[in-house]
Protein backbone atom coordinates (compact mmCIF):
# COMPACT_ATOMS: atom_id res chain seq x y z
CA UNK A 1 0.00 0.00 0.00
CA UNK A 2 1.40 3.30 -0.49
CA UNK A 3 2.48 5.34 2.05
CA UNK A 4 1.80 9.04 3.84
CA UNK A 5 4.78 10.50 1.49
CA UNK A 6 3.33 8.89 -1.53
CA UNK A 7 -0.02 10.19 -1.90
CA UNK A 8 -1.89 13.45 -1.01
CA UNK A 9 -3.28 12.54 2.71
CA UNK A 10 -6.76 13.63 2.95
CA UNK A 11 -7.43 16.27 6.17
CA UNK A 12 -10.26 16.01 8.73
CA UNK A 13 -11.34 19.36 6.75
CA UNK A 14 -11.67 17.79 3.19
CA UNK A 15 -13.80 15.13 5.03
CA UNK A 16 -15.71 17.89 6.03
CA UNK A 17 -15.98 19.81 3.10
CA UNK A 18 -16.80 16.20 1.12
CA UNK A 19 -19.63 15.41 3.29
CA UNK A 20 -20.97 18.61 3.75
CA UNK A 21 -21.10 19.09 -0.41
CA UNK A 22 -22.80 15.87 -0.49
CA UNK A 23 -25.17 15.72 2.44
CA UNK A 24 -26.72 19.42 1.96
CA UNK A 25 -27.07 19.41 -2.22
CA UNK A 26 -27.36 16.85 -4.92
CA UNK A 27 -24.14 16.46 -6.96
CA UNK A 28 -24.73 18.91 -9.69
CA UNK A 29 -25.20 21.81 -7.18
CA UNK A 30 -21.66 20.29 -5.09
CA UNK A 31 -19.79 20.23 -8.11
CA UNK A 32 -20.86 23.75 -9.57
CA UNK A 33 -20.74 25.56 -5.45
CA UNK A 34 -17.08 24.00 -5.68
CA UNK A 35 -15.80 25.14 -9.13
CA UNK A 36 -17.07 28.62 -8.46
CA UNK A 37 -15.40 28.41 -5.31
CA UNK A 38 -12.14 28.26 -7.09
CA UNK A 39 -13.19 30.52 -10.06
CA UNK A 40 -14.01 33.26 -7.08
CA UNK A 41 -10.53 32.54 -5.38
CA UNK A 42 -8.95 33.22 -8.80
CA UNK A 43 -10.43 37.18 -8.71
CA UNK A 44 -10.01 38.25 -5.71
CA UNK A 45 -8.16 41.65 -6.75
CA UNK A 46 -4.90 43.04 -4.64
CA UNK A 47 -4.06 46.51 -4.85
CA UNK A 48 -1.02 47.85 -4.39
CA UNK A 49 -0.14 51.80 -4.20
CA UNK A 50 3.67 52.53 -4.79
CA UNK A 51 4.57 56.14 -3.83
CA UNK A 52 7.24 58.63 -3.38
CA UNK A 53 9.40 61.30 -4.97
CA UNK A 54 10.84 61.76 -8.03
CA UNK A 55 13.53 59.56 -8.69
CA UNK A 56 13.25 57.18 -5.94
CA UNK A 57 13.26 54.14 -7.49
CA UNK A 58 9.44 53.33 -7.43
CA UNK A 59 9.12 52.29 -11.06
CA UNK A 60 11.85 50.08 -10.53
CA UNK A 61 10.44 48.42 -7.50
CA UNK A 62 6.91 48.25 -9.10
CA UNK A 63 8.72 46.51 -12.15
CA UNK A 64 10.66 43.94 -10.01
CA UNK A 65 8.12 42.85 -7.86
CA UNK A 66 5.73 41.89 -10.59
CA UNK A 67 8.77 40.04 -11.99
CA UNK A 68 9.99 42.22 -14.48
CA UNK A 69 12.61 44.04 -15.76
CA UNK A 70 12.83 47.89 -16.42
CA UNK A 71 12.79 47.44 -20.09
CA UNK A 72 10.82 44.53 -20.45
CA UNK A 73 6.61 44.59 -22.16
CA UNK A 74 4.68 46.12 -20.11
CA UNK A 75 6.76 47.64 -17.37
CA UNK A 76 6.24 51.29 -16.04
CA UNK A 77 8.66 53.74 -17.13
CA UNK A 78 11.54 54.34 -15.32
CA UNK A 79 13.84 57.71 -14.98
CA UNK A 80 15.22 60.88 -12.89
CA UNK A 81 12.30 62.61 -13.08
CA UNK A 82 8.75 62.02 -12.11
CA UNK A 83 6.85 60.15 -15.19
CA UNK A 84 3.80 59.63 -13.39
CA UNK A 85 0.95 62.32 -13.00
CA UNK A 86 -2.30 59.89 -12.18
CA UNK A 87 -2.44 56.65 -10.69
CA UNK A 88 -1.40 53.84 -13.08
CA UNK A 89 -2.36 50.34 -12.52
CA UNK A 90 0.20 47.66 -13.98
CA UNK A 91 -1.03 44.36 -14.29
CA UNK A 92 0.78 41.11 -12.73
CA UNK A 93 1.90 39.09 -16.01
CA UNK A 94 0.50 36.07 -14.98
CA UNK A 95 -2.23 37.40 -12.47
CA UNK A 96 -4.53 39.95 -14.19
CA UNK A 97 -6.05 40.09 -10.71
CA UNK A 98 -2.63 41.69 -9.24
CA UNK A 99 -2.27 45.25 -9.69
CA UNK A 100 0.41 47.52 -8.81
CA UNK A 101 -0.02 51.23 -8.60
CA UNK A 102 2.54 53.82 -10.17
CA UNK A 103 1.76 56.94 -7.69
CA UNK A 104 2.53 60.81 -8.66
CA UNK A 105 5.32 61.80 -6.58
CA UNK A 106 4.99 63.41 -3.43
CA UNK A 107 7.84 66.12 -3.25
CA UNK A 108 5.99 69.04 -4.39
CA UNK A 109 6.51 72.01 -2.12
CA UNK A 110 2.52 72.16 -1.41
CA UNK A 111 2.36 68.67 -0.92
CA UNK A 112 -0.62 67.86 1.28
CA UNK A 113 -1.29 64.70 2.23
CA UNK A 114 -5.13 64.15 2.74
CA UNK A 115 -5.79 65.93 -1.10
CA UNK A 116 -3.19 63.63 -2.33
CA UNK A 117 -5.18 60.56 -1.06
CA UNK A 118 -8.46 61.38 -2.16
CA UNK A 119 -6.71 62.48 -5.63
CA UNK A 120 -5.73 58.91 -5.92
CA UNK A 121 -8.17 57.01 -4.75
CA UNK A 122 -7.10 55.70 -1.49
CA UNK A 123 -10.17 53.50 -0.61
CA UNK A 124 -9.07 51.14 -3.60
CA UNK A 125 -5.91 49.80 -2.01
CA UNK A 126 -4.96 47.36 0.49
CA UNK A 127 -1.83 49.14 1.14
CA UNK A 128 0.57 51.80 0.39
CA UNK A 129 4.41 51.25 0.09
CA UNK A 130 6.16 54.57 0.57
CA UNK A 131 9.75 54.51 -1.08
CA UNK A 132 12.68 57.17 -0.17
CA UNK A 133 15.86 56.67 -1.94
CA UNK A 134 18.35 58.79 1.15
CA UNK A 135 16.65 59.74 4.08
CA UNK A 136 12.80 60.65 4.73
CA UNK A 137 11.05 63.63 4.59
CA UNK A 138 7.98 65.50 5.56
CA UNK A 139 6.21 64.85 2.80
CA UNK A 140 6.68 61.17 3.66
CA UNK A 141 5.18 61.03 7.34
CA UNK A 142 2.63 63.36 6.54
CA UNK A 143 1.10 60.86 3.87
CA UNK A 144 1.84 57.98 6.51
CA UNK A 145 -0.35 59.29 9.03
CA UNK A 146 -2.63 60.02 6.74
CA UNK A 147 -3.05 56.71 5.24
CA UNK A 148 -3.13 55.72 9.55
CA UNK A 149 -5.70 58.08 10.09
CA UNK A 150 -7.91 56.44 7.41
CA UNK A 151 -7.35 52.81 8.40
CA UNK A 152 -4.78 51.33 6.03
CA UNK A 153 -1.50 49.76 6.08
CA UNK A 154 1.42 51.54 4.86
CA UNK A 155 5.53 50.09 5.11
CA UNK A 156 8.65 52.14 4.55
CA UNK A 157 11.03 51.16 1.82
CA UNK A 158 14.64 52.96 1.52
CA UNK A 159 15.94 51.99 -1.84
CA UNK A 160 18.84 52.15 -4.14
CA UNK A 161 20.69 50.05 -1.18
CA UNK A 162 22.63 48.64 -3.81
CA UNK A 163 23.81 51.80 -5.04
CA UNK A 164 25.00 52.84 -1.43
CA UNK A 165 26.32 49.80 -0.58
CA UNK A 166 28.88 49.78 -3.83
CA UNK A 167 30.19 53.55 -2.86
CA UNK A 168 30.86 52.56 1.08
CA UNK A 169 32.80 49.60 -0.29
CA UNK A 170 35.73 52.47 -1.54
CA UNK A 171 35.99 52.41 2.22
CA UNK A 172 38.81 50.00 3.59
CA UNK A 173 37.17 49.94 7.06
CA UNK A 174 33.67 48.71 4.79
CA UNK A 175 31.49 46.12 7.11
CA UNK A 176 27.74 45.40 4.74
CA UNK A 177 26.12 44.26 8.04
CA UNK A 178 27.17 47.85 10.09
CA UNK A 179 26.59 50.06 6.93
CA UNK A 180 23.18 48.38 6.51
CA UNK A 181 22.62 48.80 10.72
CA UNK A 182 23.64 52.15 10.00
CA UNK A 183 21.03 53.59 7.23
CA UNK A 184 18.37 51.51 8.86
CA UNK A 185 19.25 53.64 12.19
CA UNK A 186 19.59 57.06 9.89
CA UNK A 187 16.01 56.47 8.49
CA UNK A 188 14.19 55.31 11.24
CA UNK A 189 16.30 58.03 13.53
CA UNK A 190 14.76 60.36 11.06
CA UNK A 191 11.58 59.62 11.10
CA UNK A 192 11.36 59.15 14.67
CA UNK A 193 12.56 63.21 14.35
CA UNK A 194 9.64 64.15 12.19
CA UNK A 195 7.10 62.29 14.17
CA UNK A 196 6.62 58.61 13.72
CA UNK A 197 6.78 56.81 16.84
CA UNK A 198 7.81 53.27 16.25
CA UNK A 199 8.77 53.57 12.31
CA UNK A 200 10.37 50.27 10.79
CA UNK A 201 12.11 50.70 7.26
CA UNK A 202 12.77 47.76 5.00
CA UNK A 203 15.72 48.15 2.85
CA UNK A 204 15.87 47.04 -0.73
CA UNK A 205 17.04 47.22 -3.99
CA UNK A 206 14.83 46.97 -7.33
CA UNK A 207 17.72 45.57 -9.21
CA UNK A 208 18.60 42.86 -6.58
CA UNK A 209 15.23 42.10 -4.72
CA UNK A 210 16.17 38.62 -3.29
CA UNK A 211 18.95 40.71 -1.53
CA UNK A 212 18.59 43.14 2.15
CA UNK A 213 14.78 42.97 3.84
CA UNK A 214 12.67 41.84 1.04
CA UNK A 215 11.76 38.68 2.74
CA UNK A 216 11.07 41.10 6.40
CA UNK A 217 8.43 42.99 3.81
CA UNK A 218 6.72 39.95 2.03
CA UNK A 219 6.11 38.36 5.53
CA UNK A 220 4.80 41.41 7.08
CA UNK A 221 2.53 42.55 3.80
CA UNK A 222 1.22 38.64 4.21
CA UNK A 223 0.76 38.68 8.25
CA UNK A 224 -1.37 42.09 7.60
CA UNK A 225 -3.50 40.98 4.89
CA UNK A 226 -6.94 39.28 5.01
CA UNK A 227 -6.83 35.41 4.89
CA UNK A 228 -8.34 35.08 1.72
CA UNK A 229 -5.76 38.35 -0.36
CA UNK A 230 -2.61 36.41 1.28
CA UNK A 231 -2.75 33.53 -1.18
CA UNK A 232 -2.90 36.17 -4.11
CA UNK A 233 0.23 37.77 -2.66
CA UNK A 234 1.82 34.49 -2.28
CA UNK A 235 1.53 33.57 -5.88
CA UNK A 236 2.21 37.04 -7.36
CA UNK A 237 5.35 37.65 -5.60
CA UNK A 238 8.69 36.39 -7.65
CA UNK A 239 9.85 33.30 -7.09
CA UNK A 240 13.68 34.72 -5.70
CA UNK A 241 13.95 33.32 -2.45
CA UNK A 242 13.49 29.51 -0.82
CA UNK A 243 11.49 31.20 1.75
CA UNK A 244 8.91 32.24 -0.56
CA UNK A 245 9.67 29.56 -2.88
CA UNK A 246 8.12 27.16 0.34
CA UNK A 247 5.08 29.38 0.82
CA UNK A 248 4.36 29.17 -2.76
CA UNK A 249 4.59 25.28 -2.34
CA UNK A 250 2.36 25.54 0.74
CA UNK A 251 -0.44 28.18 -0.85
CA UNK A 252 -0.79 25.70 -3.92
CA UNK A 253 -0.92 22.38 -1.78
CA UNK A 254 -3.98 23.86 0.13
CA UNK A 255 -6.23 23.88 -3.24
CA UNK A 256 -5.57 19.96 -3.94
CA UNK A 257 -8.26 18.84 -1.69
CA UNK A 258 -11.08 20.82 -3.50
CA UNK A 259 -9.78 20.57 -7.49
CA UNK A 260 -9.83 16.58 -6.75
CA UNK A 261 -13.50 17.00 -5.51
CA UNK A 262 -14.82 18.02 -9.03
CA UNK A 263 -13.52 14.98 -11.41
CA UNK A 264 -14.54 12.65 -8.00
CA UNK A 265 -18.07 13.78 -7.89
CA UNK A 266 -18.38 13.50 -11.72
CA UNK A 267 -16.78 10.13 -11.64
CA UNK A 268 -20.06 7.72 -11.84
CA UNK A 269 -19.02 5.03 -13.91
CA UNK A 270 -17.48 2.43 -11.85
CA UNK A 271 -14.27 1.96 -13.48
CA UNK A 272 -11.48 3.05 -11.77
CA UNK A 273 -9.34 5.88 -13.44
CA UNK A 274 -12.29 6.63 -16.51
CA UNK A 275 -12.94 9.86 -14.78
CA UNK A 276 -9.51 10.84 -14.26
CA UNK A 277 -8.83 10.58 -17.95
CA UNK A 278 -12.22 12.50 -18.89
CA UNK A 279 -11.22 15.00 -16.45
CA UNK A 280 -7.22 15.70 -17.76
CA UNK A 281 -7.95 19.38 -18.43
CA UNK A 282 -8.70 20.10 -14.66
CA UNK A 283 -5.16 18.86 -13.78
CA UNK A 284 -3.13 19.90 -16.81
CA UNK A 285 -4.65 23.61 -15.82
CA UNK A 286 -3.08 22.99 -12.44
CA UNK A 287 0.14 22.06 -13.68
CA UNK A 288 0.21 24.94 -15.55
CA UNK A 289 -0.51 27.06 -12.37
CA UNK A 290 2.42 25.43 -10.41
CA UNK A 291 4.88 26.16 -13.36
CA UNK A 292 3.45 29.93 -13.51
CA UNK A 293 3.54 30.35 -10.21
CA UNK A 294 7.70 29.12 -9.73
CA UNK A 295 8.25 31.03 -12.63
CA UNK A 296 9.29 27.98 -14.56
CA UNK A 297 7.68 28.66 -17.87
CA UNK A 298 9.65 29.53 -20.83
CA UNK A 299 9.39 33.56 -20.83
CA UNK A 300 10.43 33.51 -17.03
CA UNK A 301 13.08 30.98 -16.91
CA UNK A 302 14.67 33.52 -20.06
CA UNK A 303 13.96 36.17 -18.06
CA UNK A 304 15.95 34.79 -15.37
CA UNK A 305 18.76 34.19 -17.78
CA UNK A 306 19.45 37.65 -18.58
CA UNK A 307 20.12 38.56 -15.10
CA UNK A 308 21.78 35.13 -13.76
CA UNK A 309 24.37 34.62 -17.22
CA UNK A 310 23.11 31.04 -17.00
CA UNK A 311 21.47 29.59 -20.53
CA UNK A 312 17.90 28.19 -20.61
CA UNK A 313 19.90 24.74 -21.31
CA UNK A 314 21.53 24.85 -18.18
CA UNK A 315 18.54 25.64 -15.93
CA UNK A 316 16.31 23.36 -17.31
CA UNK A 317 19.05 20.59 -17.01
CA UNK A 318 18.50 20.80 -13.11
CA UNK A 319 14.65 20.02 -13.62
CA UNK A 320 14.01 16.76 -12.87
CA UNK A 321 9.77 16.34 -13.36
CA UNK A 322 8.84 14.31 -15.83
CA UNK A 323 6.62 17.56 -16.81
CA UNK A 324 9.40 19.73 -17.67
CA UNK A 325 9.59 18.72 -20.82
CA UNK A 326 6.02 19.77 -21.86
CA UNK A 327 2.73 19.85 -19.42
CA UNK A 328 0.67 17.62 -22.94
CA UNK A 329 -1.40 14.45 -22.63
CA UNK A 330 1.36 12.20 -23.13
CA UNK A 331 3.68 13.49 -20.01
CA UNK A 332 0.27 13.66 -17.93
CA UNK A 333 -0.70 10.03 -18.26
CA UNK A 334 2.76 9.17 -17.35
CA UNK A 335 2.38 10.77 -14.02
CA UNK A 336 -0.90 8.88 -14.11
CA UNK A 337 0.32 5.59 -14.64
CA UNK A 338 3.20 6.17 -11.91
CA UNK A 339 0.10 6.66 -9.35
CA UNK A 340 -1.82 3.40 -10.71
CA UNK A 341 1.80 1.71 -9.32
CA UNK A 342 1.33 2.57 -5.91
CA UNK A 343 -1.52 0.08 -4.47
CA UNK A 344 -4.51 1.49 -6.52
CA UNK A 345 -7.01 -0.73 -5.21
CA UNK A 346 -6.12 -0.02 -1.32
CA UNK A 347 -6.35 3.76 -1.98
CA UNK A 348 -9.81 3.20 -2.76
CA UNK A 349 -10.74 0.74 0.39
CA UNK A 350 -9.16 3.91 2.25
CA UNK A 351 -11.12 6.78 0.76
CA UNK A 352 -14.60 4.86 0.93
CA UNK A 353 -13.59 4.01 4.44
CA UNK A 354 -13.36 7.47 5.22
CA UNK A 355 -16.18 8.96 3.55
CA UNK A 356 -18.93 6.06 3.59
CA UNK A 357 -21.47 8.65 2.34
CA UNK A 358 -19.85 7.81 -0.80
CA UNK A 359 -21.29 4.55 -1.19
CA UNK A 360 -20.66 2.45 -3.92
CA UNK A 361 -19.07 5.39 -5.83
CA UNK A 362 -15.88 3.68 -5.91
CA UNK A 363 -14.57 4.95 -8.77
CA UNK A 364 -15.78 8.46 -7.43
CA UNK A 365 -12.80 7.48 -4.31
CA UNK A 366 -10.39 6.58 -7.02
CA UNK A 367 -10.62 9.99 -8.88
CA UNK A 368 -10.31 11.71 -5.59
CA UNK A 369 -7.12 10.06 -4.19
CA UNK A 370 -5.75 9.55 -8.07
CA UNK A 371 -5.74 13.43 -8.80
CA UNK A 372 -4.80 14.36 -5.71
CA UNK A 373 -1.59 11.96 -5.44
CA UNK A 374 -0.63 13.03 -9.42
CA UNK A 375 -1.35 16.85 -8.28
CA UNK A 376 0.44 16.29 -4.74
CA UNK A 377 3.60 14.62 -6.91
CA UNK A 378 3.90 17.53 -9.52
CA UNK A 379 3.72 19.92 -7.38
CA UNK A 380 6.60 18.53 -5.28
CA UNK A 381 8.76 17.77 -8.25
CA UNK A 382 8.14 20.83 -9.56
CA UNK A 383 8.49 22.96 -6.18
CA UNK A 384 11.83 20.97 -6.24
CA UNK A 385 13.03 22.27 -9.56
CA UNK A 386 12.63 25.63 -8.41
CA UNK A 387 14.46 25.54 -5.65
CA UNK A 388 17.19 24.26 -7.57
CA UNK A 389 16.75 26.74 -10.39
CA UNK A 390 16.91 29.22 -7.84
CA UNK A 391 19.94 28.06 -6.17
CA UNK A 392 21.61 27.59 -9.38
CA UNK A 393 20.62 30.96 -10.79
CA UNK A 394 21.67 33.35 -7.64
CA UNK A 395 25.22 31.05 -6.54
CA UNK A 396 23.92 30.35 -3.40
CA UNK A 397 21.26 29.15 -0.93
CA UNK A 398 19.45 32.06 -0.76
Amino acid sequence: MATDEEFYIITPKDLEDIKDSISTQDLPSAINAIKEYLKQQDLVELNIGVTGESGSGKSTFLNAFRGLGDEDEGSAETGPVETTMEPEAYLHPKYKNVKVWDLPGIGTPNFKADEYLKRVQFERYDFFIIIASDRFRECHTQLAKEIMRMGKTFYFVRSKIDSSIDAEKRKKSFDQKKTLDTIRGDCENGLREIGIEDPVVFLISGFELSKYDFNQLQERMEEELPQHKRRVLLLALPNITLEINEKKKKALEENIGKVALVPAFLATVPVPGLSVAADLAIVKREIETYYNTFGLDDPSLQRLCETSGKTIEELKSLMKSPLRGGINLASILSLLGSVFLFGAENAVEYVVSLIPILGSVVAGGMSYMTVSTMLKRALNDIAEDARNVLIASVGTAV
